[in-house]
């Protein structure tokens, strides 16, 4: 019977359920106790799935942790799997994304706090610093936002192992075609409402970005205010926020398998951080962002509160498609229809932090 596994990030430990059929069930207890876990991903690209998460513990550190039987035991390496280099200068905070290469079986992408992008050549059991991106020249000049100044996006191409596309918090889209000797800025067209230049080379304030399962050169970017596309990865980007109750927002998802088709949260404003007009819904775009429709059966009817962060809405790869998502009031609600319709699957959980979910047969 096919499975599909939901890996749930919080404030205070992982949570895993199971959905065989259509009753979902979760594991007894949270992994990762007290920790918070800002990073999972799911890797089945190979016979044996493989988790990795990226636990922040307050009295040992963040490390990444895997496990290959479905998160029931986990492993962390006997050395530090991500660490900066002494001659950084640098110590890391946390690990805000692991992404496993799209054309690479072995490679896994580390996203950190400080912002800097690791590469792994063992799944995910040992990573080197990608310095020329760690040693850019606009580096100097990147500023940190509201929450940090973290690498929270991977975007690798399946066509090209060596092209990598990454955001960082806050400045902006990078992007390599070689893979990682050189890197460029890659915000044109997205504004940055908040800098006394709104159209600057970088220091956008991006907050996810999701690849469209159609056309792999075209992109769906969630700025701190701003909904974008790019039809040429990332080179030119193009506002596609008309028809959204709100521009501003962190999350945004693509579907796995149906092209032009995207998911949001729009967000009231970057200084009212909850649910545009208060209301629990997640819209979509079948067309590319030309048009947008809300997605509400089965969400909560009444005044909502619960944001949703920017890795915290995720698609899985079944057909048709679950959409997931969960937010900061600990609440996880999940669609088994392409987003027509929702079940609350848990709630009073600690914040959610990251949401992951695939099928593994």
């Amino acid at each position: 019977m096919t499975e599909v596994l939901l890996a749930v990030g919080t404030r205070k430990g992982l949570f895993i359920g199971h959905r065989r059929g259509g009753a979902w069930e979760f594991d007894d207890s949270p992994y990762f106790n007290a920790q918070a876990v800002y990073s999972v991903a799911i890797d089945n690209r190979s016979g044996t799935p493989r988790l990795l998460a990226g636990g922040d513990s307050a009295h040992w550190g963040p490390s990444v942790f895997h496990s290959d039987d479905l998160g029931r035991t986990w492993t962390e390496p006997a050395r530090p799997a991500v660490k900066f280099p002494k001659d950084t200068g640098a110590s890391l905070e946390r690990v805000w994304q692991l992404h496993p290469a799209a054309a690479e079986p072995d490679v896994v992408y580390a996203g950190t706090e400080p912002a800097a992008l690791y590469r792994s050549a063992d799944r995910g059991e040992s990573f080197d610093l990608v310095r020329p991106l760690w040693e850019h020249p606009t580096r100097s000049q990147w500023v940190p936002g509201g929450g940090g100044e973290g690498l929270h996006t991977v975007l690798t191409d399946a066509r090209d192992p060596r092209a990598v596309t990454v955001a960082v918090s806050t400045a902006g889209v990078f992007r390599t075609t070689d893979g990682g000797a050189s890197w460029a800025p890659s915000n044109s067209g997205v504004s940055a409402v908040f800098l006394p230049d709104p159209n600057p080379e970088f220091g956008q304030c991006v907050h996810k970005i999701a690849k469209d399962a159609g056309n792999p050169d075209r992109l769906y970017l969630q700025n701190h205010w701003g909904v974008y596309r790019s039809d040429d990865a990332g080179v030119h980007w193009t506002d596609i926020g008309a028809g959204l109750p709100s521009t501003f927002g962190f999350a945004v998802a693509a579907h796995p398998h149906r092209g032009d088709t995207a998911y949001v949260f729009p967000i009231n404003a970057d200084a009212d951080r909850v649910p545009a007009d208060h209301r629990c819904r997640v819209f979509r775009t079948a067309d590319g962002g030309r048009s947008w429709e809300p997605l509400s059966k089965g969400l909560p009817a009444e005044d909502h509160y619960g944001t949703v962060l920017r890795d915290a809405l995720r698609t899985d790869d079944a057909d048709p498609a679950g959409v997931y998502f969960g937010n900061r009031n600990g609440e996880v609600f999940a669609s088994a229809d392409d987003g027509d319709s929702w079940q609350q699957l848990a709630s009073h959980l600690p914040d959610v932090l990251c949401v992951r979910a695939a099928v593994i047969n």
